[in-house]
């Protein structure tokens, strides 16, 4: 056995048997790289450059400016001004609720770009409401769930950032258009889904919402919403980057969340401080509310700073990895292996189709994209299948997002639980005809490319 071969199994049998020992996956990667370093007797310093060059690119400035987006939007209550707009679009039918589950996924995903925080924001707030109404506590956990992926889909979205990154030359503006149809396509095929379910088991109906409402309701949606103009819109427009457009998207959302949202807050301390008395009276008053804004504000920096830094040393920790797989020949061999099973470009993106949604369903989303990126490109642009690196890459988070409603390590099905106080197995059971849907929706993005090419075709 050589010393390639035999650092290969080090790479990736220690990589697999300290996943199965449940150490952290950052720490996973690093040792396993770093025992395939020694066996060749590599330089630990090209290691060490390859993860600060993994990090390194100004295109990642992207994913802070998004990630602290969506916790200003948690933060400003915004779930609860999109679950009105969804309810009052489509909540008087039979299973009203059921749709604006899906409505308000597809809008919040637009504005936050993550699954975790559409569970964790409006799984509070759309479950109670569902279950009051006479819905299954796990049905209504198990679709909000599925419908928080299409955070990953629509943009914004930092995993597109990623991927752009890992596929080096890839256009993050292409990409973040290309996310948008088949993000709404899964959407359209749980409400399709949905509307079989209300007439087959009689699903409650819901009430409309008073015309003297609906102006408000309007009013205090169309706000938030502005947030996916300025990021679709500019980018689309060639006014601003991605990154430009996130930064612009941050000052938009602090002020929304801060100022817009909190004016009846400052009257209401305007005519206090009036009522005071004196100068000593009204600065305690003032200073207790600099007190609130404050502990909020730091929450949201802590917050972000937190999702930031695993974010980050996943993708400089991938990034050593991915530079060690492709030093070690293995994307190459694994393509060739893929292409010596069959030429036939269906059953090749079908096997692909399985390998990801398995591996999804015990790996994080980031540490995938950067690891099975350099793998599988190759393999899809080859001759053989023909794929647009943009399509790839639509149909890689896809199937990733999948892993992220699967147990045993799906993050946003275990924080839907928790929201629901609902049982994980009595949950996946009710997800199972959502989860056919969703394997017909990445069917789809996989054999259509129209579906993530059509957008980014016309605007780029």
């Amino acid at each position: 056995m050589n010393v390639n071969t035999i650092a290969t199994i080090v790479l990736l049998g220690g990589f697999a048997l300290l996943m199965l020992l449940k150490v952290p996956v950052s720490f996973s990667l690093l040792i396993a790289t770093a025992g395939a370093a020694l066996v060749r007797n590599q330089n630990p310093t090209i290691l060490v450059q390859q993860m600060i060059a993994g990090i390194n690119p100004p295109s990642l400035l992207a994913i802070p400016f998004f990630i602290l987006m969506g916790e200003l939007m948690s933060e400003g209550g915004i779930s609860e001004k999109i679950v009105d707009l969804a309810n009052l679009v489509v909540g008087r039918f039979r299973g009203g609720l059921a749709y604006v589950n899906c409505l308000d996924s597809m809008f919040f995903g637009g504005i936050s770009g993550s699954a975790v925080a559409d569970v964790s924001s409006l799984g509070s707030v759309v479950v109670p409401m569902m279950v009051k109404q006479g819905y299954q506590p796990e049905f209504s956990v198990g679709l909000t769930v599925i419908t928080a992926c299409q955070g990953v889909l629509i943009p914004p979205s930092h995993n597109m950032v990623i991927y752009a990154l890992a596929a080096g030359g890839v256009s993050i503006g292409s990409l973040l258009m290309a996310g948008a149809i088949p993000g709404i396509l899964l959407g359209i095929c749980l409400m399709a889904l949905c509307f079989f379910m209300a007439e087959r088991y009689h699903f409650p109906k819901g009430v409309a919402v008073p015309k003297g409402a609906r102006m408000r309701v309007v009013v205090n949606a169309i706000l938030p919403m502005f947030t996916l103009v300025i990021i679709m819109g500019g980018v689309a427009m060639g006014v601003f980057t991605a990154t430009e457009s996130s930064a612009i998207a941050c000052v938009y959302t602090f002020l929304l969340t801060y100022v817009i949202f909190q004016l009846p807050t400052f009257v209401r301390l305007f005519r206090e401080s009036a009522r005071a008395g004196s100068f000593k009276a009204a600065a305690a008053i003032w200073g207790r509310a600099f007190k609130t804004f404050s502990r909020s504000l730091f929450k949201v920096l802590r917050n972000t700073l937190k999702t930031l830094a695993i974010v980050l040393t996943l993708i400089a920790m991938a990034k050593a990895f991915a530079y060690m797989m492709t030093l070690l020949r293995i994307p190459a061999t694994i393509t060739s292996a893929l292409l010596s099973i069959t030429t036939n470009r269906i059953l090749l993106l079908l096997i692909i189709n399985m390998l990801l949604v398995l591996l999804g369903c015990f790996m994080d989303m980031a540490p995938l994209i950067m690891i099975m990126t350099p793998i599988l490109l190759p393999v899809v642009t080859s001759s053989a299948i023909g794929m647009n690196p943009i399509q790839f890459g639509v149909m890689l988070i896809f199937n990733l997002a999948i892993g992220l409603c699967t147990p045993p390590v799906g993050s946003a099905l275990f924080v839907g639980c928790a929201v629901g106080k609902t049982s994980l197995e009595r949950t996946s059971k009710a997800m199972l005809p959502m989860f056919a849907v969703m394997i017909f929706a990445l069917l789809l993005v996989t054999f259509v490319p129209w579906l993530t090419m059509w957008l980014p075709g016309i605007l780029f």
